[in-house]
């Protein structure tokens, strides 16, 4: 058991004796005859427990084995002991389920440092349920690695984060977003040493801008001071070379942070999603100047919805809700091309609710957002597209546009757990860590360079899922893929492995590529190892 200093208390056990093991050894085993199995019931009558009389050691089997929420509910329909009040701290009257649940969120980062008061407010968001606040905070991790290693390619800069929350930045710094008090070049991965002490879980790259989320929920911002057209246009009065906090933000405990073109936006530890700056024509439900640092909250349809992902395309936002029944997707922006993934290619104001994902049978997992496509990836493993199909980012073999998320029917014997999405190009990792891609070749981005010499056709399109044959050679199982989402910068990608390895692909001539690019190389086709160790 974890027991924290959240304020809480720790859920007591009873004393387990310690027998001698001679003792144990030694003692004749009587051999029973069962005459009847009583942990299991009849259609009407639920079965006896067989350690009902030991309780402290099935609630704390439960919490070892980290059981999913979902198991932890089956157990309730499966036998009363698991539904009947356990009489134990700190809610007497919780059954024992519900409190393994509790005692697995109080292992969790965002958890521990909650109020009582906060505890509740957000089990009463969730549902009612501490399963469903487990659900909740497990999903919030599965998305975008919380509190894990990770690899952002930003657009012509990365970001590189340890497990331990110690972050590396490379590639452009004209507007001083490295965070290493200087506006020049870093061609190789650089710790940030103004963030000594502050343990970073997240990070997210615009164009000439770093945004940085400390487990503490305090925001960290780099380069550009403004918060909305961040590729051209608005550049805010100054610029930032070193971390700085987001005052505007202090009062937020923030998790995530997702930038698009034209907006920022941020995801709180209850779930609530913040957009910063999108002009003065209610894009967002808000009218707000270009320039504004402050956030709103996005209502409407999530204003009493726990989000625990946001996904930002050039001018539009997606939210990946956890609810009662399941998970589900939010859309509002910009509907060019079916990029809202409504059946339509009109704008949203206020979040809407896709739809189709119902009609598909697909409990939502992972989403992501790139500048004119979005993917998912469902609970089954199947992966959804849509919106511009040109270049074939979508994978459905043509460069069509779909304005409803649509299952790839080429990945149908792949079971997909990630997804990453950039300008019309798309990246999916298996569960067995094999990654596939398509869409736009340019930078030699997908990785796909068959020629021997190293000089084959990378830059050409594809239109269906391609694996990428040169990731499968580094024998290691890819946990994460990070490409640049940008329509002004040639893109890159990242590949991050099981074992905290890096690797690194497309477009190098900033630097952003964390390699040495030789004579009048801008680009690398294949996957070439980063000198950094995100363990």
């Amino acid at each position: 058991m974890d027991a924290t200093a959240s304020g809480t208390p720790t859920i007591q056990y009873h004393n387990i004796p310690d027998h001698p093991i001679t003792t144990i050894v030694a003692t004749p085993v009587p051999t029973y005859e069962r005459q009847q199995r009583h942990c299991f019931g009849t259609s009407s009558t639920p079965g006896e427990f067989p350690l009902a009389a030991n309780p402290s050691i099935v609630l704390h089997v439960l919490t070892a084995c980290n059981l999913d929420p979902q198991d932890l509910a089956k157990l309730e329909g499966t036998c009363s002991f698991f539904r009947q009040p356990a009489n134990f701290a700190p809610d007497f009257d919780l059954c024992i389920s519900e409190l393994a649940a509790l005692d697995m969120c109080q292992k969790r980062a965002i958890f521990k440092p909650m109020t009582t008061e906060q505890r509740q407010e957000l089990k009463q968001k969730c549902g009612g349920s501490w399963k469903l606040v487990l659900r909740f905070l497990l999903a919030g991790e599965a998305c975008f690695r919380r509190e894990k290693s990770q690899a952002i390619a930003g657009p012509g800069h990365s970001i590189a984060v340890t497990s331990k929350g110690t972050v590396y930045s490379f590639g452009s710094n004209s507007s001083g977003q490295l965070g290493h008090g200087t506006t020049e070049e870093e061609w190789r991965p650089k710790p940030i040493r103004s963030l000594q002490g502050i343990r970073i879980i997240h990070a997210a790259a615009g164009a000439g801008r770093t945004m940085l989320i400390s487990d503490a929920g305090k925001v960290y911002h780099i380069g550009k001071d403004s918060f909305g057209e961040t590729e051209y246009g608005v550049q805010g009065s100054k610029l930032v070379s070193t971390p700085q906090l987001v005052e505007s933000l202090k009062d937020i405990f923030v998790v995530q942070a997702a930038i698009g073109n034209f907006f920022t936006a941020v995801l709180s530890r209850e779930g609530r999603v913040y957009t910063i700056s999108w002009g003065s024509d209610d894009k967002l439900g808000h009218q707000t100047e270009p320039n504004d640092v402050e956030p709103h909250p996005l209502l409407g349809a999530l204003e009493h919805v726990p989000v625990v992902q946001i996904a930002a395309g050039y001018c539009y936002l997606l939210a990946l809700a956890c609810q009662p029944n399941g998970m589900s997707v939010y859309s509002v922006g910009c509907g060019l091309g079916g990029k809202l993934g409504h059946g339509s290619r009109t704008d949203e104001k206020q979040p809407r609710l896709i739809e189709q994902f119902q009609l598909l049978n697909l409990q939502p997992k992972v989403v992501a957002a790139g500048a004119w496509h979005a993917a998912v990836v469902g609970q089954d493993g199947r992966v959804c597209t849509w919106g511009w199909g040109r270049y074939g980012c979508l994978g459905h073999g043509n460069e069509e546009c779909e304005s409803a998320p649509k299952v790839v029917e080429a990945l149908s014997n792949v079971k997909a757990v990630h997804v990453a999405t950039g300008d019309y190009t798309t990246f999916v990792v298996s569960e067995e860590g094999d990654v596939y891609s398509f869409g736009c070749g340019e930078s030699a981005s997908l990785g796909h360079n068959s020629a021997a010499d190293g000089q084959g056709n990378r830059h050409a399109n594809v239109l269906a899922p391609e694996l990428v044959s040169s990731l499968k050679q580094v024998n290691e199982r890819v946990v994460q893929i990070s490409l640049t989402n940008s329509i002004y910068w040639n893109a890159h990608t990242f590949a991050l492995t099981e074992s905290g390895k890096l690797y690194a692909f497309g477009a190098g001539d900033k630097g952003q590529l964390g390699i040495e690019l030789v004579a009048n190389q801008t680009e690398r086709g294949n996957p070439e190892l980063v000198d950094i160790d995100l363990r």
